[in-house]
């Protein structure tokens, strides 16, 4: 498999989750991949999370409801490690959807409301820090 290049952020699709044109960092100091979660409810072994944003006006979708959920534990960038859920889903690359494991996190008052982590871009991406929105872009070609 050829390996994409992919700049320091895009603009990519999450159709599980209802979420079109959304700004993501994508970060090679991250392992994981988080996605900011305004709203986590966790009843009759189901997680009802809303994905909403007031600083991203296309971070906005219905309450999503997954059945397959883990909790794992995440170092943040200050060193705490924090326990969050975990959810499997899909992202939208270059018209590819691939799947994509995202921990919930609350990323309000971060610049951008997703981080896409190695775990994902290994063995599929390499990134170029001087180039933006590449997979975004290729669509509008």
């Amino acid at each position: 498999m050829t390996k994409k290049i992919i700049g320091r952020v895009d603009i990519v699709d999450f159709p599980k989750l209802n979420l079109e044109h959304v700004a993501v960092k994508i970060d090679t100091g991250a392992y994981t991949s988080a996605i900011h979660c305004s709203n986590i409810i966790e009843q009759d072994h189901q997680l009802i999370c809303t994905f909403e944003s007031k600083g991203h006006p296309n971070f906005k979708s219905e309450s999503v409801i997954f059945e397959n959920y883990t909790l794992t534990d995440v170092k943040s960038s200050n060193g705490f490690k924090e326990n969050r859920y975990k959810i499997k889903s899909e992202v939208i690359f270059f018209g590819k959807t691939y799947k994509i494991n995202l921990t919930l996190s609350t990323r309000d008052d971060m610049k951008f409301p997703v981080l896409i982590g190695r775990q994902f871009l290994s063995k599929k991406f390499l990134v170029d820090v001087n180039m933006e929105n590449v997979s975004f872009n290729s669509k509008h070609i």
